[in-house]
């Protein structure tokens, strides 16, 4: 962790427990906005694959989103969608060998993140944002999903009318949210179950769904498509354990690939796992 996340994150933490003398829910409140907020957006290092290929955006419920599009026009076409605190310029390494096997490629900067405008974002949104994707530039054949992404993907699937012959590709997502804000309420050093009991309070007020709705696991119950899911044995940030019960689940149309030391971003940049996901597709 980098020097300033250390100091950004030893602020927060003050904040919020000072915030918490006052308020449970206030305390709350600050803790579902830092929940929702990315820490830094990412540096946008431009690629050329990018940068050669068409600007795209379009606005979002007030927010402009912005992307590109590769290859075009193909009659099939590949998403892909980054993480939290990401950006499609950092899955660069996919656009080549999609193209080569004759793939369209579209690749969006989630809001709050890259070049879309925003401060905060979550799950619904994210999934929002896939939908009017492929509405304007779809359909779409296959997905590539990441992390948050990957969670924002299954929530989308569940909406959207489709069956075994889409495509959908989950690296290290990030399956159960209850596990994501277990290690938010971790890293942030709150321990009171009163913040965390106002906390999924707010979850449910912001989108009429419990927390542990938010689960991969229990969207995969609804999801037709045809699924290859990486993950890896050192995630420290979407541990493999919850994986595994799906994996345990023992749903037909997914195939599991289990990694080992590649922890959680060095997994979409592995050429093994790039190969793995093209051939996939």
């Amino acid at each position: 962790m980098k020097i300033q996340q250390k100091l950004a994150i030893g602020f927060i933490r003050t904040k919020i427990n000072i915030l918490r003398l006052i308020s449970n829910r206030k305390a709350a409140e600050e803790a579902f906005r830092i929940f929702s907020t990315p820490m830094m957006k990412s540096a946008i290092k431009e690629k050329d694959v990018f940068v050669n290929g068409e600007r795209l955006d379009f606005s979002l419920d007030g927010i402009l989103v912005k992307g590109f599009r590769c290859n075009h026009p193909q009659q099939k076409k590949i998403l892909l969608l980054h993480g939290f605190s990401s950006s499609a310029h950092n899955f660069y390494q996919y656009v080549a060998p999609l193209v080569e096997k004759d793939y369209e490629v579209l690749a969006f900067d989630a809001p709050a993140h890259g070049a879309s405008d925003g401060k905060e974002v979550n799950a619904v949104v994210y999934s929002e944002m896939i939908k009017k994707i492929i509405e304007l530039y779809g359909p779409v054949y296959g997905f590539i999903g990441h992390s948050f992404g990957g969670i924002a993907i299954s929530l989308a699937m569940e909406a959207i009318p489709h069956d075994a012959t889409i495509k959908i590709v989950f690296i290290a997502p990030a399956t159960e949210t209850t596990t994501a804000v277990d290690g938010a309420f971790e890293m942030l050093g709150l321990k009171s179950k009163k913040v965390r009991k106002e906390f999924d309070k707010i979850v449910f007020e912001v989108s009429g769904r419990e927390t542990p709705w938010f689960s991969v696991r229990r969207a995969m119950n609804n999801i037709k498509a045809s699924v290859l899911w990486v993950h890896d044995e050192d995630d420290d940030i979407t541990p493999l354990k919850d994986a595994l019960k799906v994996k345990e689940d023992g749903h037909p149309n997914v195939q599991f690939i289990i990694t080992k030391g590649l922890g959680h971003r060095k997994i979409y940049r592995d050429e093994a796992v790039i190969d793995a996901v093209v051939k996939f597709l």
